[in-house]
């Protein structure tokens, strides 16, 4: 990676792009953190779902793109909600995922959005911490959330970013 990745709005044609990068993601950049059985409850088939393509360009989703190629990409629900917030495992350290957040948090803010929330999985806590997010004690429901697992520790929490900081 050169570090000279574009950020641009998600197109339909970035679908399958997009769902590579989230199975490489769970499945090679989180291996270390869960187990399979975890991995494979949380994305089982690296086959695009019917709809995934629609459903990433109903909300506002910036793709990282370098030599052509789909590096990372987040997503914002209208309602504040982080849904998606995934690179390649080669981006992990990289400066990437903080690009794609700033942008993520220019959206939001453009929008007039009081306050973001995630539920956050183990690997993805202490990025987010560094950008100011903590444990949300009142999460919004949301079916499945959080994940069960049989260790103590959570798959995943509850996160918010509240007030947004200014720019």
């Amino acid at each position: 990676m050169s570090g000279a990745a574009i950020l641009r709005r998600f197109r339909p044609d970035d679908a399958a792009a997009t769902r590579d990068v989230f199975w490489q993601a769970v499945h090679v950049g989180a291996a270390g953190h869960y187990t399979r059985a975890q991995l494979t409850d949380w994305v089982a088939d690296p086959a695009m779902p019917e709809g995934w393509g629609a459903w990433l360009d109903r909300h506002f989703t910036v793709v990282a793109e370098e030599d052509g190629r789909i590096t990372g990409f987040f997503m914002l629900e209208a309602s504040g909600y982080l849904n998606m917030a995934f690179v390649r495992p080669e981006c992990l350290g990289t400066g990437l995922a903080d690009r794609l957040l700033t942008a993520i948090l220019a959206e939001a803010r453009a929008r007039g959005m009081p306050r973001l929330t995630v539920w956050a999985s183990r690997l993805a806590r202490p990025f987010l911490a560094r950008h100011g997010w903590t444990l949300d004690p009142d999460p919004p429901p949301l079916a499945g959330h959080p994940v069960p697992t049989d260790d103590a520790e959570p798959i995943d929490v509850a996160m918010k970013l509240d007030p947004l900081p200014p720019e």
